[in-house]
């Protein structure tokens, strides 16, 4: 169906594909693997006509194609669902599917009927039920995901790319989503799957490409490899644990944050912890569970009905997230390009972000030498890769660019840390370094939550575990209780307490 023959490119002298070759077959699930900044979405945005290739070939049902924008790319058959949706938010689902190739009667005028029965038919045939009558932003994730892939098939696509598709899906809607591929593979459409969960991968692809630092590794049938042999070719290394050691976090060790109450909602649960120097205090649960709304809560940027706490034994409560840093309480939030980075600005200007007061010489002007020595010192203890501080953040890999928040708490001296999802969408090699950083922090004396709906993360990088269900914590473990099945018996079947 697609065979992509020693595709090259570069961006003036930075070289970011050297000859990489793919082929997909039509009715197969095809993965597109590799850590972040291998060349997948280069490689995808060269598929899809958004750039052109320095050198190389693109073959589509056996005849030689050069797609010179998306438009072209998109009537010829691909259709793309990229990790940050396309979709019109205050437009419903029909409108969406059908924008800018509306079906239009001789007079120029929409045919609305057969847009929604051609809509109602294509979901139908997926399996899919959603209100098509409301904006699309009212939707669940999910549903949103769902409108993607109807909104390429409505354009025939014969070939599909989903870009991490499951990254904010719950185990649910995952299991959906696979459904949905199943019938499209089915159907003879060929799917290119970028994922970085490798458990996703055996289940539900037919074979693998493998990029690495823009090369072309390997292709296989999942069949032929297994899970460690697969990460040794996306790093080129093996990963023999992703988790260090943990240390032994003495009961004597000061409380640095004590929370005495949070309560979200009137009526509902209260939540009471205590974070130690040098922790990693875990938030586990199920998505809806209250983990991010009661962290969000304790630095003012939730409005909830109760939140007493105190910072190394002083009493006080944030009205908004401004206070809580100039406490010393930083945060890596969920979606970093929405509310952790200006992407479009360089590295340099967001690692000094919420921060100038260290720089002001005068009332009018920054120091900019130190400005700029601060930031390089940052990047380097955090390991950025990059061409230097005046490189655009959205240029970086997903890895680079959570390191570039961390960096920016690191030169802000923070106390606690907390990090909200701190590996999604990052690639398993990078995983490492984010959780080597993590231990090197507790180790220098900082303190940190962490909000995982990894399982995995949670045991293999907490030193305790607050178990979130129904808006408040049901349990707290520690030591030999800190494994999966402990962790979900409670987030499933534990009683709130302390209900207010």
């Amino acid at each position: 169906m697609l065979h992509l023959k020693g595709i090259k490119k570069s961006f003036g002298k930075i070289a970011v594909l050297h000859g990489v070759d793919l082929s997909v077959r039509g009715g197969e699930i095809h993965a597109l693997l590799g850590e972040n900044g291998a060349g997948k979405s280069t490689l995808t945005k060269i598929l899809c006509g958004i750039l052109q290739p320095s050198k190389g070939e693109i073959w589509l049902e056996g005849k030689l194609r050069h797609f010179k924008d998306y438009n072209e790319a998109i009537d010829s058959g691909l259709g793309v669902v990229f990790q940050e949706f396309s979709l019109i938010p205050h437009l419903n689902a029909v409108d969406n599917m059908f924008l800018a190739r509306e079906l239009r009667n001789g007079f120029g005028l929409l045919k609305r009927a057969a847009m929604r029965t051609r809509a109602k038919d294509i979901l139908g045939q997926l399996g899919i039920t959603i209100p098509l009558n409301v904006p699309v932003q009212t939707l669940s994730v999910a549903e949103q995901q769902f409108v993607e892939i109807a909104k390429a098939l409505a354009l025939n696509a014969k070939i599909l790319v989903l870009d991490e598709p499951t990254a904010t899906l719950t185990p649910g809607e995952v299991e959906h989503l696979f459904k949905v591929m199943r019938v499209l593979r089915e159907q003879g459409v060929a799917i290119i799957f970028i994922s970085h969960h490798l458990e996703e991968i055996f289940e539900i692809c037919d074979r693998i490409t493998v990029l690495r630092d823009g090369e072309f590794v390997a292709s296989c049938a999942v069949s032929d490899v297994d899970q460690q042999r697969l990460v040794e070719m996306m790093v080129g290394r093996k990963i023999e644990n992703s988790f260090p050691p943990k240390p032994t976090i003495s009961e004597t060790a000061p409380v640095v944050l004590e929370v005495s109450a949070v309560q979200l909602a009137r009526g509902g649960p209260v939540s009471r912890f205590h974070l130690r120097a040098g922790e990693i205090l875990g938030f586990a649960g199920l998505v809806g569970s209250g983990r991010t709304e009661t962290a969000l809560a304790m630095i003012g940027a939730y409005r909830a009905a109760r939140c007493e706490l105190s910072i190394d034994g002083i009493t006080t409560r944030f009205s908004d997230p401004a206070e809580a840093l100039m406490s010393g309480i930083g945060l890596l939030p969920e979606s970093r390009k929405d509310q952790g980075l200006i992407t479009s600005f360089p590295i340099l200007h967001n690692v000094s972000l919420n921060n100038y007061r260290k720089y002001r010489r005068g009332c009018l002007f920054i120091d900019e030498k130190k400005e700029l020595a601060d930031t390089i010192a940052a990047m380097q203890q955090v390991q950025v890769k990059a061409q230097g501080p005046k490189a655009r953040v959205d240029t970086l890999s997903g890895g680079n660019q959570q390191k570039v928040v961390i960096a920016r708490w690191l030169n802000h001296s923070m106390k606690v840390l907390i990090f909200d999802e701190p590996t999604r969408g990052i690639d398993v090699g990078a995983k490492a370094e984010i959780y080597q950083l993590m231990r090197a922090f507790t180790a220098r004396g900082y303190s940190i939550i962490m909000i995982s709906s990894e399982l995995p993360e949670v045991v293999g990088m907490s030193d305790r575990v607050c178990v979130f269900r129904s808006g408040g914590i049901v349990a707290t473990v520690e030591g030999a209780a800190i494994n999966s099945e402990e962790i979900m018996t409670h987030a499933t079947t534990g009683r709130v307490q302390n209900v207010a």
